[in-house]
């Protein structure tokens, strides 16, 4: 018996990319609010748009189609997120972050402005978990599909969210 006689038949390869690409150009936007949320430097947000992409394909053939892919993708793109915030070097000491405020470009007031800086200073403040968990409901993910890509349970996700929204209002209270 040759050595082709016991192959495994490949899926075809072309089609499983195609499938790939469409899937992820539909999902841009909840990858790159994401990265967003765990990267302000242009060129870092670019790295990890790209490695959440890599990490992605190559667990391409273990996504089962029967869950939705946003879901599985949120998950993959989260932990690819926190891996890479964890090795990363601490910030500079003295950095002054008045940089990262967002410029005023005249679609929006700038009080506006202000607010959306002090709220990303506010995500930029919490631990990993508590990120994610504003992050995906800022992206209007709902409790039972956050506590799937978290490992929480629903209510648990619940509990959790409206701690962190008592602990950022009281905080907004003060500043």
């Amino acid at each position: 018996m040759s050595a082709n006689a016991n192959a495994m038949p490949r899926p075809d390869l072309d089609a499983r990319r195609a499938r790939f690409a469409d899937l992820l150009a539909a999902h841009q936007g909840l990858l790159r609010r994401l990265a967003w949320g765990f990267s302000r430097d242009p060129a870092d947000h670019a790295d990890l748009l790209q490695d959440m992409a890599t990490q992605l394909w190559a667990g391409f053939a273990q996504w089962d189609g029967e869950r939705p892919f946003s879901t599985w993708a949120r998950r993959v793109a989260l932990n690819v997120a926190l891996a890479r915030k964890r090795s990363a070097p601490p910030p500079l000491a003295g950095h002054d972050e008045a940089h990262d405020a967002p410029a005023h470009d005249g679609a929006r007031a700038p009080d506006e402005d202000a607010l959306l800086h002090q709220l990303r200073r506010a995500i930029d403040g919490l631990d990993a978990l508590n990120r994610a968990l504003l992050l995906l409901h800022l992206d209007d993910v709902g409790y039972r599909e956050i506590g799937e890509i978290l490992g929480l349970t629903e209510s648990n996700v619940g509990v959790r969210l409206n701690r962190l929204k008592q602990r950022l209002r009281a905080q907004w209270e003060i500043a």
